[in-house]
């Protein structure tokens, strides 16, 4: 297991009584994330401060409770069941995996990591997607190293004041509070330093260890005293706004990461890179060749034969570039003493449009990648319109998975097991393939209607609870009357048709579209005996303003008279939010403008509950949207063809999604039996089930990359 092969120092700031010391090494694995029995046993230290999103390492630093619970002989039978279980899982034997080696793991280079709440160095879905490929690469024992970096600072938290507008809160992480562990040399037993030749100084950079499962994930960090003071915030948080920050951010990530595998002495199969943001890898094995002995050009080409890249932005504009000037400045050090030429390095980078003063990250990776994805079929398409031309490289595409047992809910989970589906030690679910290339998970059609809607009411309630808890603190700190804030929390109805939208604020997203025609929605969601609600969360990219403006406009309307009771927004998205919301709401709405949407793993999850999706006919689903033998599996909104203007478009889409919801969605919902069922909607959420348990999990994504990626072909 790659996992062992990464040594590191003993954490001795974390002392345990003797009868909970299993209780350390569970706590400093990842593993407890999506083990259900693993969380309840952290949830029983303290279960206000656990739900609040505080790592169980934290739990376990604060001595009071710990050590009345080491006296619990309940407790402790637990802490040793969930030992055994978390042993079982690690000590299990490699399995094989065709074309692929333990010896060789594939490494996977990424900005940001999901993994958990509690842990946020993640800004939105594309570190939500490593998370979760993390997660199943452990379950299904690929072997996999993880690189990225440890932002001190991590991604803002968002706070919404009384205008509507959004605040930025940057808490920071300190190690002690979380499952990190430095990362010991290999020939030394120290501390593990990587060193990076910078502009007239070197830069220090140190390695952390998170063990998610059997998966290491090694996060690069500068805050080191050995460090001169301005370099040491160069990975204080993701997505630093400064082009030179961020350029040297990028290359920590990349050639900092590829340096500390060759320190550890791993080789990797093949490098995946997950979006540009770590295209630099590539420089420093360039560097690292050509120092050897190896010329120039065989120097590319053994780099491109063990490259991948997976990119996530449809359009040019949306990848990462800089200035080559700066590039110059920043390279020529790391190159120095080969015989490397900068002006080579910067030809491999044009961008489409051939801009000699532009590096573009995104067209350097696809230069010296053997293949390249997108994170659906249609953006794939889209992707190789874009790229093809510029690179001559061809762009598939591998559509996105969610990982089921971090997603599910867990009454509907439940279900599942009982119809056949398997969720530990390793997703496994008998499916049946189709025409449409896509496997359908068959079992669902057995589910009892009545089961399932239990199932479905029950997790609805939960968000309710959740949601509430959310708004009432919200607006308390507005300094809302008693008064006012019993009122706000006997407004979110569980027994109304809510819909969620959930998702990074960007224009192209659209989160207004809903509100195109308030008259029309007034309609809706005031029928006599069919309430409507609607719950939206998201960020803007703190130099969004736009996206910001956005956010406004959405709580403005929340805080309408006519709309107030009806539409709400929920702050601070994260991974709690956004798994509250696709496990509970009736009705997932995507409306983004057609093809900017890369995949919306959201979605995705919200299926996998039997969640019906509305949705523009964009990313994944374009692909999954299907109208079986057995009925629909959601709806669609507009059409694949798109518009001659955007407000033309946004017209077209937004009276799309009214007809939609007034003439499909909620009279099929509203339709009800003598038992108060609605049976027709139940069908509608079994093929939501059926058509995506499967085939956009994380178990399906893993298993096209080690077949169309991970292998070379040659």
């Amino acid at each position: 297991m790659i996992l062992n092969r990464i040594s590191t120092l003993p954490r001795t700031d974390l002392q345990l009584p003797s009868s909970l010391e299993p209780l350390k090494k569970i706590a400093l694995n990842m593993y407890w994330a999506w083990h259900k029995d693993a969380i309840d046993l952290f949830r029983e230290i303290d279960p206000v401060r656990f739900d609040k999103g505080i790592q169980p390492v934290a739990l376990l630093r604060e001595t009071a409770s710990v050590e009345r619970l080491s006296k619990d002989a309940a407790f402790v039978a637990k802490v040793n069941k969930v030992a055994g279980e978390l042993a079982a899982y690690l000590d299990a034997p490699d399995r094989e995996w065709e074309g692929l080696s333990h010896d060789n793991p594939v490494a996977y280079f990424c900005a940001e990591y999901g993994i958990h709440e509690s842990f946020a160095q993640y800004c939105g879905g594309l570190g939500i997607l490593a998370g979760d490929h993390c997660k199943e690469a452990s379950d299904q024992h690929l072997p996999f190293i993880a690189i990225g970096c440890f932002y001190k600072l991590g991604y803002f938290r968002q706070s919404i004041d009384q205008d509507g507008r959004q605040e930025h809160i940057y808490p920071e992480f300190d190690y002690r509070d979380h499952a990190l562990e430095r990362v010991a040399d290999p020939s030394t037993g120290k501390e593990l330093l990587v060193e990076l030749d910078l502009p007239g100084r070197k830069l220090q950079v140190a390695v952390w260890r998170m063990a998610v499962g059997r998966v290491p994930l090694l996060l690069l960090d500068t805050n080191l005293p050995e460090n001169a003071p301005e370099d040491r915030p160069i990975t204080a948080q993701l997505y630093m706004l400064g082009r030179e920050t961020r350029f040297l951010q990028e290359l920590v990530l990349g050639a900092g990461g590829a340096r500390a595998l060759s320190l550890l002495g791993i080789t990797p199969s093949v490098y995946h890179m997950n979006e540009g943001h770590s295209a630099l890898l590539i420089a420093e094995r360039l560097r690292a060749l050509v120092a050897s002995g190896i010329d120039w050009k065989d120097a590319c080409e053994d780099v491109r034969s063990r490259s991948v890249l997976t990119i996530h932005t449809p359009v040019p504009e949306g990848n990462e570039r800089f200035d080559t000037k700066l590039v110059k400045q920043v390279l020529e050090p790391l190159f120095a003493g080969t015989d490397i030429k900068i002006p080579a390095v910067l030809k491999l980078s044009r961008d489409s449009v051939n801009d000699p003063n532009t590096f573009d990250m995104t067209a350097f990776a696809l230069r010296l990648s053997r293949a390249a994805n997108g994170v659906s079929i249609l953006h794939g398409h889209t992707a190789h319109g874009t790229w093809h031309p510029v690179v001559g490289l061809p762009v598939g595409a591998v559509t996105n998975g969610v990982h089921l047992p971090t997603w599910l809910g867990p009454q509907v989970r439940s279900l599942c097991e009982s119809a056949g589906a398997a969720f530990e030690p390793a997703t496994k679910v008998s499916v049946k393939s189709r025409d449409t290339g896509r496997s359908v998970w068959t079992q669902a059609e057995g589910i009892d209607d009545l089961a399932l809607w239990q199932a479905h009411l029950t997790q609805k309630k939960a968000l309710v609870e959740f949601a509430n808890g959310r708004l009432l603190k919200h607006h308390t700190r507005h300094g809302e009357s008693p008064t006012q804030l019993k009122e706000l929390i006997a407004q979110l109805d569980p027994d109304a048709f809510i819909i969620g939208f959930a998702r990074r604020f960007a224009p192209y997203k659209r989160a207004g579209l809903l509100f195109t025609n308030p008259t029309r929605l007034l309609k809706m969601i005031n029928a006599s005996g069919r309430p409507v609600q609607v719950i939206f969360s998201g960020k803007a990219h703190p130099g969004d303003r736009v996206g910001q403006g956005l956010i406004k406009d959405v709580y403005d309307t929340s805080q309408d008279p006519k709309f107030k009771g009806k539409v709400f927004l929920i702050e601070d998205h994260d991974i709690a939010v956004g798994r509250a919301l696709v496990q509970g709401v009736d009705l997932w709405v995507n409306n983004p403008l057609r093809p900017l949407e890369a995949s919306g793993t959201s979605g995705m999850k919200a299926a996998a509950n039997g969640i019906p999706n509305a949705s523009i006919l964009d990313g994944w689903w374009d692909e999954a949207y299907e109208v079986g033998e057995n009925g629909p599996n959601g709806f669609a909104v507009g059409q694949r063809q798109n518009q001659p203007s955007r407000e033309v478009q946004d017209k077209f889409d937004s009276d799309s999604l009214y007809k939609v919801l007034e003439k499909e969605v909620l009279p099929l919902y509203w339709k009800r039996n003598s038992a108060g069922v609605p049976e027709g909607w139940l069908k509608v959420m079994k093929q939501a089930m059926a058509t995506s348990v499967y085939a956009f999990s994380t178990l399906r994504m893993l298993e096209d990359y080690a077949k169309d990626m991970y292998v070379d072909p040659r």
